[in-house]
């Protein structure tokens, strides 16, 4: 027997064994019911408390006795250290104890829950178990994530993926967690579309709910009304077109221009995206609604009737208008950026003027970015449920048709799931028209020669409608904004526009005390709970978002576009879905994690994962391959060039994700509603609640503070990541339009 005596083992692969074994022998196997972070449990009867005890303990007092055929494929891992890598032998056994370990994790995890056996046919078979088991804890998790990792090192000591053990971890641990916390509950909920009432499955009920001329219905030909589907799909095309304009707009104002005040053009741009969605509605209520000022104004100006005109398909296009383009701009802005200065120096050297060099170099290598931009706009016009709430009126869209068949009186999740699916389906279909369009044509600018260029200015006949456009639209958002800010300092709202600041003093009082601050306001405990949130699931989900980005872009393995499908998933479904699809998957073992701040980061990670990866992949699209392959020559493996090389020049990427991130847990609803709990309450589930209430004065207030809280968190991200700079020299722009 060949013995690994020249060539040691790998440390990584030295790490995954003892994490497995830590795992196994020295962790609480099970969830620890006073919280994920609470380790009250080290001085409270561990190791030999059942609820604390690792695994190994357990078995020895003779409890939980499906967990010790555990110790067969942790006992092969570490046999493998006798053989060098090179040898088959290695290889098979990682591969076996990685497969047997991991597979019998998640056939006993979904074979026993809290109630013993979960299926009918094993307590026929086997009689009744006489025991329980709660959701994996600690133990569980590291033991796991251990015989994944061994998994995958020893598919890649097979050659697979070149034999690179970064990339074929990064794969399998991506294709896991994108499993685990996208199709699993996804999967779990869409089921529903084909229960009966007495609770069988059947195909005629799918297609009974399927065929609803509420969903399908042309009335709007006729003169009345359209259905949600085809109301949602002329929606979503206005909203990504219009905000991919805007968000290019503002994107060559701030990259292309000689305007003196980039700067707060930039600011303007982000302020939606930092505004939970209904406020946006409320003000836009104040100031077009039936008695809005403009809307009185205007009538009192021309002797007119005032209108309801803002409730329908106006107000929400408007609304959800102000919302997205922040997301075109963060999408755009790094490709703009990305352009090399030298192919648009090379064009004029050429005798192009400024216009063709625009249209003919400058524009198409947008193309990836402009797709992108699109894309997510469509997908959150289809998603969003806020705006269509406040102002949809009779215009009835599927993301508001699902929410009330979930929360209404029918509680009918099976017409919300078919209501899903004719989503998702909108929403692919424009997933895959983007990779139609984009091709397989290479726009790579950014390549391994220096580059000291600089870009050149928008041509004149451009800039003029793009300023204009962009300072129109800035204006705009301020008045809105203005609108917000006065609500929260009114008495009453539209109703007694006394100044006060009493709605701040009762969310966010605060008393000096001799035993130090004591936090008196009544929305303190909301706010701590969201920054906290927020901030540990906003540089997870970048890390997500652009190590998938990195493998879809750099990478080339079977089932690619199932992956990069997968990734999208979540972002195409509406949020209450998501919500409920995890309430009815995490409720109950293997992961029972219903109630705790944990489901709150896991859901937002994968629901705004997408913009990381579609960010990471319109970035990474200008970098040249010469680079990684550069750095690969020169002895670096792929994690080194991923780390020194590709993350440097992704800072645009990285900084959208960690600011889109942040402030959508920041401002998240439809998803939150269902997950929070009364330990666990986010600030939007408290200005819902306020706003149910009628308060609208301390819901206007709270939403300002995390407003102007937001603003300060993206300044601080924008310093902590920088930007890129492709070319070495700077535009004296001012003193030379002096």
């Amino acid at each position: 027997m060949p013995v690994n005596s020249k060539n040691t083992a790998p440390p990584v692969l030295i790490f995954w064994i003892i994490a497995g074994w830590v795992g196994f022998g020295l962790l609480p196997w099970y969830g620890i019911e006073d919280g994920f972070w609470s380790f009250d449990w080290l001085v409270d009867g561990y190791p030999f408390d059942e609820d604390y005890a690792p695994a190994a303990f357990l078995i020895a007092q003779g409890e939980k006795l499906w967990l010790s055929p555990l110790l067969l494929p942790l006992g092969l891992s570490v046999f493998a250290l006798r053989y060098s890598k090179s040898d088959a032998a290695y290889s098979r056994l990682l591969v076996l104890a990685g497969a047997l370990g991991f597979s019998w994790m998640i056939i006993q995890g979904f074979s026993i829950g809290i109630r013993g056996y979960n299926f009918a046919w094993m307590n026929d078979a086997f009689g009744p178990l006489g025991d329980r088991q709660y959701g994996m804890g600690y133990g569980a998790m590291v033991c796991a994530s251990a015989f994944l990792f061994l998994l995958t090192q020893g598919i890649a000591a097979r050659g697979a993926v070149n034999g690179d053990v970064f990339v074929v971890s990064a794969i399998g641990g991506v294709i896991v967690i994108v499993t685990a916390f996208v199709f699993f509950p996804i999967a779990k909920m869409l089921f529903a579309a084909f229960v009966t009432d007495d609770g069988t499955y059947s195909v005629l009920v799918f297609f009974d709910k399927f065929f609803d001329d509420r969903i399908w219905g042309l009335g709007c030909l006729a003169g009345s009304r359209c259905g949600a589907a085809w109301n949602s799909l002329f929606l979503a095309i206005l909203v990504g077109l219009i905000t991919t304009a805007l968000g290019l707009a503002f994107a060559l104002v701030v990259t292309r221009s000689g305007f003196r005040y980039k700067r707060l053009i930039r600011a303007m741009t982000v302020l939606p995206i930092i505004t939970p969605p209904f406020v946006i509605g409320l003000a836009l209520i104040l100031l077009f609604g039936l008695s809005g000022t403009v809307t009185v104004f205007i009538a009192e100006l021309f002797g007119v009737q005032p209108t309801r005109w803002l409730y329908g398909l106006p107000g929400v296009l408007i609304a959800q208008t102000l919302a997205f383009t922040p997301i075109a701009f963060l999408v755009l802005i790094g490709v703009v950026e990305g352009v090399s200065p030298s192919m648009e120096e090379a064009a004029q050297t050429l005798r192009a003027n400024s216009w063709q060099t625009f249209r003919t170099v400058s524009l198409p290598l947008m193309r990836p970015g402009l797709a992108n931009a699109f894309l997510l706009g469509f997908i959150e016009s289809m998603a969003d449920f806020g705006n269509p709430l406040v102002l949809g009126g009779n215009f009835d869209v599927l993301s508001t048709e699902i929410f009330f068949a979930i929360v209404g009186a029918q509680y009918d999740q099976g017409r919300a799931a078919v209501l899903a699916m004719v989503l998702l389906f909108f929403t692919l279909s424009a997933f895959y028209a983007q990779r139609a369009w984009l091709g397989k044509k290479s726009y790579t600018t950014v390549s391994g020669k220096g580059d000291a260029g600089v870009h050149p200015l928008m041509p004149q006949g451009l800039a003029i409608p793009v300023l204009a456009v962009a300072l129109a639209w800035a204006v705009f958002t301020a008045v809105v904004y203005a609108m917000i800010v006065y609500g929260s300092v009114v008495e009453l709202w539209g109703v007694n526009n006394s100044l006060t600041f009493k709605h701040y003093v009762t969310a966010f009082s605060v008393r000096f005390e001799e035993e130090g601050i004591r936090w008196t306001g009544a929305a303190w405990d909301s706010f701590w709970t969201t920054i906290t949130i927020a901030a540990i699931a906003a540089p997870l989900t970048a890390a997500v978002g652009l190590v998938t980005a990195y493998l879809l872009t750099r990478q080339s393995f079977a089932g690619k576009n199932a992956f990069e499908f997968g990734t999208m998933l979540s972002f195409a479904i509406p949020g209450t879905v998501i919500g409920v699809s995890y309430i009815l998957a995490f409720n109950v073992p293997p992961i029972e994690i219903t109630g705790t701040g944990i489901i709150l980061v896991v859901s937002f990670i994968f629901r705004n994962m997408p913009v990381g990866v579609r960010a990471g992949i319109a970035s990474m699209s200008q970098i040249d391959k010469s680079l990684d392959e550069s750095s690969l020559t020169l002895g670096a493996n792929s994690w080194q060039t991923f780390r020194r090389v590709i993350l440097p020049l992704l800072r645009p990427a990285i900084l959208a994700a960690l600011v889109y991130s942040f402030v959508r847990a920041m401002t998240a609803i439809s998803a939150v509603i269902f997950l929070v709990s009364a330990e666990y309450d986010m600030a939007t589930s408290y200005i819902i609640g306020r706003v149910e209430n009628n308060d609208y004065g301390l819901a206007i207030a709270y939403s300002t503070t995390l407003i102007f809280v937001m603003l300060a968190a993206v300044g601080l991200l924008q310093l902590l990541v920088g930007r890129v700079q492709i070319g070495r020299r700077k535009h004296i722009e001012m003193k030379e339009a002096s």
